[in-house]
């Protein structure tokens, strides 16, 4: 392999950002280990749940390094990972294309969950993919326009939680819609960090999250609040009996939330990489851990 091919996919490796994908997984284990508890699992499913929702995350770092570019959000001065467009080590169109391709792939993953859970899939699959690239391109980008946390809500959480339990189950429980909150807030959390982090440079770049519109005081309060509604439903859905008390096991990734949170609120700019990282960890061991309480109690 030449220096420069293996340069280019050392470039492709930084597009993809690895670290994101832990998160990206959260909802469908949740949404797996409940109908692993309910006895719809199927192991097919899941894992098709899981290389699409994995896709759809790729994806749309790809269109978010592209799009943040070219709308000139994306400077040296940024605090994040290194974006491969504006670093120069891949160009627009090669990102464009990598994109494109990543989302043909998630559709053609798409077609078999299609296949066992209908025209529902089908409309949750189009919205993920228009929401992926319209987050930051198009028109309309959401997240120029403080939208992006209802989004991320929305797709990480009701739509990979509900939607894994669907293709299996053929309906949601009761149970699954509640704990679609946990990975959607958590996951939601990860944004707030990410906005923290550039407020500077989105507030010159005129790019209106709710961090720049409400200031960072009020985002910590939302890192805050979502962190701790997410451990919270816990143990009142348990109370309800939607989920067993040994579910609370979910309970020992705390100290991952808590030290990313000691972060959100202690640093600034660069050093919140660290927060955005921790609270990704917190996400899949949330749900990781959830099922290993629902395993334990059965």
């Amino acid at each position: 392999m030449s220096e420069q091919t293996f340069n280019q996919w050392q470039a492709w490796g930084l597009a993809i950002r690895p670290r994101t994908l832990p998160a990206a997984a959260a909802g469908v284990l949740m949404g797996g280990a409940l109908a692993w508890r309910d006895g719809f699992f199927r192991l097919d499913a899941t894992l098709a749940c899981l290389f699409a929702a994995l896709l759809l995350q790729i994806g749309s770092n790809l269109a978010n390094d592209v799009f943040d570019f070219e709308r000139g959000t994306d400077t040296p001065e940024r605090l994040g990972p290194t974006r491969v467009t504006q670093a120069g080590l891949l160009t627009s169109s090669q990102v464009k294309f990598g994109m494109a391709v990543v989302f043909v792939l998630s559709a053609l993953m798409g077609l078999y969950l299609i296949w066992l859970g209908g025209w529902v899939i089908l409309a949750i699959g189009i919205a993920a993919i228009i929401s992926a690239i319209a987050y930051t391109g198009g028109p309309f980008p959401l997240g120029y326009y403080g939208l992006g946390d209802v989004f991320v809500f929305i797709f990480f959480g009701l739509a990979s939680v509900a939607g894994t339990y669907y293709v299996q189950a053929g309906d949601v429980s009761s149970a699954a819609w509640w704990m679609t909150l946990p990975p959607g807030l958590i996951i939601t959390a990860i944004l707030v960090v990410n906005n923290l982090r550039d407020f500077e440079n989105d507030r010159k770049a005129g790019k209106h999250t709710l961090a720049v519109m409400f200031g960072e005081q009020f985002a910590k309060a939302e890192y805050l609040t979502c962190i701790f509604a997410a451990y919270l439903i816990l143990p009142v859905a348990a109370w309800f009996g939607l989920i067993p008390w040994l579910s609370l096991i979910a309970w020992a990734s705390l100290p991952i939330a808590f030290r990313a949170a000691r972060t959100v609120f202690t640093q600034k700019g660069r050093p919140l990489n660290a927060a955005l990282a921790g609270t990704g960890q917190a996400a899949f061991m949330f749900s990781l851990l959830f099922w290993v309480g629902l395993a334990l109690q059965r």
